[in-house]
């Protein structure tokens, strides 16, 4: 099992910069990938941005050059580094993390961040 906690949410105004962070624990050798992702109410959650082993990295269209993604495997953390917010940036945003069992493929989740953007 891996656990993930995030922090760095809270309430900016346009054109500000936030950073999440995400630290995992527990079975962490499992996980080759990690991202966030959003969601606002009523809508299905999309993927952010994604780094895998090996640091390679994808974002969705709409925060590249905006956003950036890193790690730092010392801390098993992951970051998100939020610039030029805008009001449609406001979400709950999530950490997720893709491990490898011996049963398959699985996500695991953290709870939950809240990043409002106000206009």
């Amino acid at each position: 099992q891996v656990q993930l906690v995030e922090s760095g949410g809270g309430l900016v105004q346009a054109g500000g910069s936030l950073r999440l962070s995400c630290v995992a624990s527990g079975s962490i050798s499992s996980i080759y990938a990690m991202g966030w992702y959003r969601q606002v109410l009523g809508k299905q959650r999309e993927v952010v941005a994604v780094v895998r082993s090996g640091d390679s990295t994808n974002y969705a269209d709409f925060v590249k050059g905006r956003f950036t993604i890193s790690r730092d495997n010392a801390k098993n953390t992951v970051y998100l580094q939020m610039n030029s917010l805008k009001p449609e940036d406001t979400a709950v945003y999530y950490c997720n993390a893709k491990g490898l069992r011996s049963s398959g493929l699985v996500d695991y989740w953290g709870q939950g961040t809240q990043v409002t953007v106000s206009s």
